[in-house]
């Protein structure tokens, strides 16, 4: 890896891994182009149980949060990789998206996509190198039915 690919992981690792709330023993998968940088990234941070989409196993709801670098892609194509990416989490996962900084229209889409999906938007920050949203299922505490 060149010095180049890390420094520009590290522009959003640090915000990403605070809008996630993430913590060194929880398992985080990392999606989008640079996913293998970026978790190697994580890795050199103390994050061992990262995994890249291009090996994080079979989807079984196993990981605690999604990183998901979608800088310079569409937002159209978000949507399939959100709901294959969906399988993986958790029912209290939360991901991260990260996208270029855009209008406000195009934050307003990626919103509703991950609220389509059944999330809920809970954080979000525009930074020099983009913008980012964090988010929760919506019933990521479901009421448990009285016998």
């Amino acid at each position: 890896m060149s010095s180049l690919q890390i420094t520009a992981g590290d522009r959003i690792i640090e915000p990403m891994i605070a809008l996630a709330g993430c913590t060194t023993q929880q398992r985080i998968v990392v999606a989008g182009s640079k996913s293998m940088e970026l978790m190697f990234e994580l890795h050199r941070r103390g994050y061992l149980r990262a995994a890249a989409t291009g090996n994080c196993g079979r989807p079984a709801g196993q990981y605690d949060a999604a990183l998901v670098d979608w800088r310079r892609r569409t937002l159209p194509a978000l949507e399939p990789a959100l709901d294959w990416l969906a399988n993986f989490l958790s029912a209290r996962a939360v991901p991260v998206v990260w996208v270029d900084a855009q209008k406000a229209s195009a934050n307003q889409s990626l919103r509703a996509s991950l609220e389509q999906r059944g999330f809920v938007v809970e954080q979000g920050i525009v930074h020099q190198y983009g913008c980012a949203l964090s988010a929760r299922r919506s019933q990521a505490h479901p009421m448990q039915l009285a016998a």
